[in-house]
């Protein structure tokens, strides 16, 4: 099973189309609220050069916004990335 990592707020409505689809694909992720603890805006900066949120990572990789993984959905590549051969 992946390490997958969230940047989340619970009042971003891209947020939660992102979430949901996670979920439709019965996967376990771990949901940074940058609501609950401001500081980890300054994270998501280091990590990614951005300030919006989602910000989705899937082993380490940063996968980007909730456009970006609609589009891997989109090209049949989240999958592979979900659920990787042994």
């Amino acid at each position: 099973m992946p390490n997958i990592v969230i940047y989340t707020a619970e009042y971003c409505p891209y947020c939660r189309r992102a979430r949901a689809l996670l979920d439709s694909k019965n996967v376990r992720y771990t949901v940074r609220d940058v609501a609950r603890a401001p500081r980890l805006w300054t994270e998501i900066a280091e990590r990614t050069g951005r300030d919006t949120v989602p910000q989705i990572f899937i082993d380490d990789r940063h996968i980007g916004g909730c456009d970006d993984l609609f589009a891997l959905e989109g090209r049949g590549a989240l999958d592979s990335l979900l659920n990787p051969l042994p």
